[in-house]
């Protein structure tokens, strides 16, 4: 059965750090593309940052310089390190796992990451 699990959200005040996880099973992990969305009340789903499988990076205007994506394809799972978090990157954050080639794509549940003091 194909799943991504994600795990770190929570509440944390402007300023502050979290990690999110998407641990995978299912797939090969290796060989798909790794990305991180979210959604915000009353807002469209939207990209935040995205790692390939042959390690090319790209992220949102919104979060360069705060947040890094990273993959451990030992562990089958891909963090999302966000740093000097601000109440505008409030919003629930999925992982999203995609083989473009064979039109393959699943997606987490989602995790609530909540920015306020």
């Amino acid at each position: 059965q194909v799943q991504l699990v994600e795990s770190g959200g929570g509440l944390v005040q402007p300023g502050g750090s979290l990690r999110l996880s998407c641990a995978a099973s299912g797939i090969i992990f290796s060989i798909y593309d790794m990305g991180w969305y979210r959604q915000a009340p009353g807002k469209q789903r939207e990209l935040v940052a995205a790692t390939t499988s042959s390690g090319s990076i790209n992220y949102a205007d919104s979060v360069k310089g705060r947040f890094t994506i990273s993959r451990d394809n030992a562990k089958n799972t891909v963090y999302l390190q966000m740093n000097s978090l601000k109440p505008e990157d409030t919003a629930v954050y999925y992982c999203n796992a995609d083989h473009v080639a064979w039109d393959l794509e699943v997606w987490g549940q989602g995790t609530l990451v909540t920015v306020s003091s």
